[in-house]
């Protein structure tokens, strides 16, 4: 039986969500934080733009738009950016640069910290980064995979991150779900 997708996902699926990012952000806030505030304020800022970024280059088209999304970004973009394109959401065609700038939230703290195990070992850095590296590759890995995009109503539109990664996405031949067809609730 194939599962239905969410309108809008349960509270806890968000809160999942956020918790990994967060934690993620977190994490490497806190590794980079050991070169001194600054560095840490600054990939703090890096990780605001890039979430902004993708409310801004993608939420904003997303079927979720104004609705709770796993990770909860198409309420917080509706407070923040005006409704797009729908259709601009499904025609992107995304590359590796693309994924680029999330790539980096993990491995700029992972570097750094590798730099700061070669200067003078220490555990705590060595389980945060541990910790960053299971919460950036598992851990979003299984909500992705689990959760977020298994229940997701945009996967049925066509998702071009499913496209980049070579799952399979709903094609002209297919009739795409609609979405203003009822769907499993909270």
């Amino acid at each position: 039986m194939e599962e239905q997708p969410f309108d809008s996902f349960p509270a806890w699926v968000v809160l999942i969500g956020v918790g990994v990012t967060g934690a993620i952000y977190a994490c490497g806030a806190y590794v980079l934080s050991a070169f001194g505030p600054f560095p840490a304020v600054l990939y703090v800022a890096y990780c605001v733009y890039v979430e902004s970024s993708i409310l801004r280059g993608s939420c904003r088209h997303c079927f979720y738009y104004g609705r709770l999304c796993a990770l909860g970004r198409g309420k917080l973009c509706s407070v923040l950016f005006k409704k797009g394109d729908p259709k601009q959401f499904v025609d992107r065609k995304p590359s590796v640069l693309d994924v680029l700038p999330d790539l980096l939230v993990a491995a700029i703290p992972l570097l750094g910290g590798i730099v700061l195990l070669v200067r003078r070992f220490d555990w705590t850095t060595l389980l945060v980064m541990l910790m960053l590296l299971l919460l950036a590759t598992i851990g979003t890995s299984l909500f992705r995979g689990r959760l977020a995009c298994r229940y997701c109503a945009q996967r049925e539109l066509g998702c071009p991150a499913q496209e980049l990664f070579g799952q399979h996405r709903a094609s002209p031949a297919q009739p795409a779900a609609r979405p203003d067809k009822p769907r499993r609730g909270r």
